[in-house]
């Protein structure tokens, strides 16, 4: 029996006939976290949506457990398959503890909330430390504070999945770390996490794999230490970078001029 959630092969990608992604094959399992990587345009978010079935007009194979992502009914996908976007906008005055509930939307059989539900939102709201925004009205929460509680519905959700585009936009430094701590434990918990980054340093220091796009290609796959050379970085971000050993065998990166 396979671990494998999904696997492409040869999915591609154009929009008025210019190629965002071609050839991309690979597999993702339970209990990794994978970080997606690579410069503007190179097509991190694009591969995202094909794994959110956001992106139905690919070609080639993405199989979700099997079958055909674009098969998914979106009830089902739901159950299964988490997603934070960027930057959330709400029309309506919402609560943070309104809109965390929302994440229990695919499993809810009547418009009552029930146990299950509460104590989801309430571990949501826990991990990703936003009880104190449960009353506030999200349209009033900075950024960071909105991003946290995007973060809270997806995980009151309750997934194996969750897929990620750049989840660190708006938070501060010490929120960045927590979040990747997080995702970290939600891996080992069993979880598959993607998310796409453009901090080369929190991939390498809490991901399991690295996937670096360039071009809508994949450049590169694999443990971060493996993939993050400085040969490698120089050719896909134009910069020069060096990889270091750091405490309990976490590597880091330095960069040059």
């Amino acid at each position: 029996m396979t671990d494998d959630f999904y696997e492409l092969t040869d999915v591609g990608l154009s929009y008025n006939g210019a190629s965002a992604l071609s050839n991309i094959s690979l597999r993702l399992q339970a209990g990794e976290l994978v970080a997606i990587a690579g410069p503007n345009g190179a097509g991190k978010s694009t591969l995202l949506n094909i794994l959110a079935k956001l992106r139905p007009g690919y070609s080639g194979s993405c199989r979700l457990q099997g079958r055909e992502i674009r098969e998914w009914k979106r009830p089902a996908l739901a159950r299964l398959v988490s997603v934070v976007p960027q930057g959330l906008k709400l029309e309506f005055p919402f609560t943070g503890g309104q809109l965390v509930l929302m994440g229990r939307t695919p499993w809810g059989d009547s418009m009552f909330e029930s146990a299950a539900d509460v104590a989801a939102v309430d571990r949501a709201l826990k991990l990703t430390g936003t009880e104190a925004f449960r009353d506030r009205n999200f349209s009033t929460l900075s950024g960071g504070e909105r991003q946290r509680l995007v973060l809270a519905s997806a995980l009151a959700q309750e997934p194996k999945i969750l897929l990620l585009d750049e989840p660190t936009t708006y938070l501060d430094l010490e929120h960045q770390i927590s979040l990747y701590r997080l995702l970290r434990s939600l891996a080992e918990e069993g979880l598959l996490v993607v998310t796409v980054t453009h901090d080369l340093n929190l991939a390498v220091s809490y991901s399991d794999r690295i996937l670096l796009l360039r071009s809508g290609k994949l450049v590169g796959a694999g443990p971060p230490a493996e993939v993050l050379n400085s040969a490698m970085i120089r050719d896909v971000f134009a910069v020069e970078a060096t990889l270091h050993e750091g405490p309990a065998g976490r590597p880091w990166l330095s960069f040059g001029h």
